[in-house]
């Protein structure tokens, strides 16, 4: 299966560097896959898996493979399938002749800076670093033997594999990606280390991540020692999904309160929840949906209001906020499952 590429390199790639391709809308259910091919053997069987699946993917084949099994790689343009390189470059227009399309995309792992170059120089772009799981507008490596498992896997969560290619929005990669990567698997990372954050966002719609407090935070008008849930936003997701139509986030929000609700009556850590709760801007769909609003002292509001600019900056959202000022929504726990459960 394909890996990233060494930690500085792929740094520069998710920044941009040597045309590489930064995935696509992130409220899109859509994921690219890709599937590394070795032999000519492994295309038969691929193929046969693919169109019992009815999926079209991204083939990643070595320029020397592509010379052996023509007709296999012709096969797969026939079926709708991407031909992306993989391995050291080399002979691009045999490569684009034995798969009857024009190769526009590369996997990154293990090649050198001069092959980058050079496949820069024609026009071929570094395909976005695979991630582990599915995300909207991302891309995922898939080996030939899991096609059969992961492919249905995703589709019950929401997502649509498609190759690289189709992949609504795909772009070129910019340093705000690097920015937004590095903010990701740092900032929100540790908080959600620190406070224990549930992530209840594996469905391609849902937003929401829960955290088990064992306090009851101002200005809730509970005793300092209840237990609460904290609700928090999945940010690039809902962005995404509010890009689309302020419908689309309203109905991802709503269905998302009800996997919270099944978190609370099955996990562990939630059991002990008096109340749920969540500072947000976001506080008129809450309002809408039961929650009874309070506003924050000044200080806080203030504060708050900040981050959530600065978060605004960091996923790049023109759309303004819904409200000017966060507040706090509750809901006691009876009443939120009562609803939601």
């Amino acid at each position: 299966m394909s890996t990233a590429p060494p930690p500085f390199l792929a740094a520069q790639l998710r920044a941009g560097a040597y045309g590489a391709w930064a995935g696509g809308h992130p409220g899109a259910p859509e994921v690219g896959v890709t599937v590394p091919i070795r032999d000519e053997g492994e295309i038969r069987g691929v193929l046969a898996a693919l169109l019992e699946l009815k999926a079209e993917v991204t083939l990643l084949v070595s320029p020397t493979l592509a010379q052996h099994a023509p007709d296999a790689l012709y096969a797969a343009t026939q079926a709708g399938h991407e031909i992306a390189g993989m391995g050291e470059p080399g002979q691009i227009s045999a490569f684009e002749v034995a798969a009857a399309q024009t190769v526009q995309s590369w996997d990154s792992e293990r090649l050198s800076r001069a092959s980058l170059r050079l496949l820069a120089a024609q026009g071929i772009h570094p395909l976005p670093v695979p991630l582990d799981a599915p995300q909207p507008g991302q891309t995922m490596c898939v080996s030939p033997g899991e096609l059969e498992h992961r492919l249905p896997a995703m589709r019950a969560l929401g997502y649509r594999p498609v190759p690289v290619r189709d992949i609504p929005g795909l772009r070129l990669a910019g340093p705000r990606d690097l920015l937004l990567h590095l903010y990701t698997h740092t900032v929100e990372a540790n908080f959600a280390r620190k406070h224990k954050v549930i992530d209840l966002a594996q469905r391609a719609d849902a937003v929401m991540r829960v955290a088990p407090l064992d306090h009851a935070p101002e200005p809730l008008p509970l005793p300092r020692d209840t237990p609460t849930a904290e609700l928090h936003l999945h940010s690039p997701r809902i962005v995404g999904l509010a890009g689309r139509s302020a419908l689309t986030a309203y109905r991802a929000y709503l269905r998302s309160l009800r996997d919270v609700a099944a978190a609370m009556q099955t996990l562990p850590e939630l059991q002990g929840a008096r109340a749920v709760f969540a500072v947000t801007l976001f506080h008129a769909q809450l309002e809408q949906g039961g929650f009874t609003l309070l506003p924050l002292p000044p200080a806080r509001a203030r504060l708050y209001g900040l981050g959530f600019r600065v978060l605004r900056l960091v996923y790049g959202t023109a759309r303004p906020p819904s409200e000017p000022q966060p507040k706090m929504a509750w809901m006691t726990r009876e009443a939120f499952l009562a609803k939601y459960g």
